[in-house]
């Protein structure tokens, strides 16, 4: 059975709390770890807009997604604002899961 862990982000660093979150979704802190097999817990993240991060990401940090079309890179810098700050640690998450099958099912908002 699976266990719900509540995560609070209040004055934590983006990459510090980003890293603790995915390590529990891939299920690393259960001893029938397997790296295969999706053995992960489920996390909920609370005061995400009260998240810290370090040096000048703040205003110069770029999040890009690309439409599949030409021109179609799209551009937003969101880290300072504080309604994209879920769609910030979204990302931070995603990027330290490994990258197999399992990947999209571990992760859902």
């Amino acid at each position: 059975m699976r266990k719900w862990y509540v995560v609070d982000a209040d004055g934590q660093i983006l990459g510090r709390l980003a890293s603790q979150v995915a390590r529990i979704l891939m299920g690393k802190e259960n001893p029938q770890y397997t790296p295969f097999l999706d053995t992960g817990d489920h996390v909920i993240v609370i005061n995400a807009e009260k998240i810290k991060t370090t040096g000048v990401k703040a205003e110069q940090k770029q999040y890009h997604h690309y439409t599949g079309y030409p021109g179609g890179l799209r551009t937003e810098i969101t880290t300072s604002d504080s309604c994209a700050a879920e769609m910030v640690i979204e990302s931070a998450v995603k990027r330290m899961l490994p990258r197999i099958s399992w990947r999209r099912t571990c992760f859902r908002s």
